[in-house]
């Protein structure tokens, strides 16, 4: 090995003259660490600061106010209910069996033994984890088929996998946005979306719901201010069931030079005859879209999410995007069930067409029943909305006493005077089964408003006082 100029040096100095060097340090050191503890000595001493709790936190204090509020007026809560088994149209729930609109498996793949065989024909080969990054040691074979698969379904380049849909959102955004650029979205996107355009440090602006004209006025307005815009929709909006203005945004695409990116977790499987996404429902161009998104939770019965676009996309994804490269890979297992679900989608067409007659049925029945759909187009998502957070809490709990298992959307997640039972409809549901559950959601719902069940019935001042939290803060 060379030797560097402060070995010669010190191989000059003999034995004692070593000695006396690391002598000279020692001091050296020695003094430096006086002299610090005399500066430090020297300083006021800094106020000790307390530790805060959780349980003193507003984030807290919000939650146990919900939760006292339900408790004194017997409301349970209908969230984190445990499934005995695999559920799809019907379910298990502490041994009792369910009708269930509950879960995305929209297709019924997820229990397809298709599927399952190909699941465990991964983990016999390849175990259950990538147990690294795909950069370095976690590429297998199943993982570039999959997203092989992805870019044929939407007639495109490449395609890339993330192991989290969230994470595919928040990944991509903030990779390819940056504090020179604006991000324009429509107002009900996903909360994945917001996260990645907010850690993107890009301008975020909004746009109403489904309002072209609108868009419009913030693109005229603000568009010549930045390096790159990028607009954000989804193709089927998971809390009301309509779907987004595809050639409306083409065409505004094409004036004013943005990137267009949709959002496909609830409409791969469900729009299109053949269920391939927003872009079949309209007849469009796929490749017109610089970005399509998807979860593989839903028609393809895994986890994880993707994106799928030209080939210079995916490069730049793979090669920059923190949530890929500093994550471990799918795990193969995962990729193996999400192609089974693509391959059930190619060859076999009368899933999408079963599906499309289930969800008009729920619609029509829901409407006839007098129940407020929203927006909905009755594709994979209907709604029924309530109104009030309690009631729509009350109205689930009832439900699943006449076993009927769908779950509430109350606020942050919609405004409050919004709240909703939403109904995942699959293409494995009966129509007895839809009928029935319509009938018993409009006789519930119709009680608990002749009771004048809701917010409005409930003493808060009195949930207050109770409230050791307000009792601390002076809150009450």
């Amino acid at each position: 090995m060379k030797k560097g100029p402060d070995d010669e040096i010190s191989a000059g100095l003999g034995v004692e003259g070593k000695r006396g060097l690391l002598d000279k340090m020692r001091q050296a050191s020695e003094t430096s660490g006086r002299n610090r503890a005399a500066r430090l000595s020297r300083q006021p001493a800094p106020q000790v600061r307390q530790v805060l709790r959780f349980d003193e936190l507003p984030e807290y204090q919000r939650v146990h106010v919900q939760r006292m509020a339900g408790e004194m007026i017997g409301v349970a809560n209908p969230f984190y209910r445990s499934h005995d088994k695999a559920a799809g149209a019907t379910t298990e729930i502490g041994g009792r069996e369910f009708i269930n609109f509950a879960s995305y498996d929209y297709l019924a793949t997820n229990t397809d033994p298709q599927t399952t065989e190909r699941a465990k024909a991964a983990i016999d080969r390849f175990g259950i984890s990538a147990s690294a990054s795909r950069l370095v040691a976690g590429e297998r074979p199943v993982h570039t088929d999959l997203e092989a698969d992805l870019a044929s379904v939407y007639g495109v380049d490449a395609a890339v996998c993330f192991v989290s849909g969230y994470l595919t959102n928040v990944a991509a955004i903030s990779c390819l946005m940056g504090p020179l650029d604006l991000v324009i979205h429509d107002e009900f996107i996903h909360n994945s979306a917001l996260a990645g355009i907010k850690q993107s440090g890009a301008t975020r602006r909004l746009f109403r719901h489904n309002d072209m004209d609108n868009l419009e006025f913030v693109l005229r307005t603000l568009s010549a201010d930045f390096r790159r815009i990028l607009v954000i929709v989804e193709g089927v909006y998971s809390m009301d069931g309509d779907v987004a203005d595809l050639p409306a945004l083409m065409e505004l695409r094409s004036r004013y030079g943005f990137w267009l990116m949709v959002d496909e977790a609830h409409a791969l499987g469900v729009l299109g005859k053949t269920g391939r996404g927003t872009f079949e429902h309209f007849g469009t161009d796929p490749r017109d879209v610089d970005i399509w998104m998807g979860t593989l939770s839903k028609t393809t019965s895994s986890c994880g999410g993707y994106i799928a676009g030209s080939q210079a996309l995916v490069d730049v994804l793979k090669a920059e995007a923190g949530g890929f490269v500093y994550s471990v890979g799918l795990a193969p297992v995962l990729a193996a069930a999400a192609r089974s679900g693509l391959h059930i989608l190619r060859t076999e067409p009368e899933r999408p067409e079963r599906l499309h007659r289930n969800g008009a049925l729920f619609l029509k029945y829901a409407k006839e029943a007098g129940l407020d759909t929203g927006l909905s187009l009755g594709y994979s998502v209907v709604p029924v909305i309530v109104g009030d957070s309690l009631r729509a809490v009350q109205l689930s709990n009832e439900l699943l006493e006449e076993g009927i298992n769908v779950l509430p959307i109350i606020h942050p997640a919609v405004p409050e005077g919004m709240a909703r039972l939403r109904f995942f409809i699959t293409c494995d549901h009966t129509e007895d089964q839809i009928r029935h559950s319509v009938e018993v959601t409009a006789r519930r719902l119709k009680d608990l408003k002749d009771r004048n069940f809701g917010l409005a019935s409930l003493d808060m001042d009195k949930v207050m006082k109770l409230s050791p939290l307000f009792q601390a803060t002076g809150e009450a």
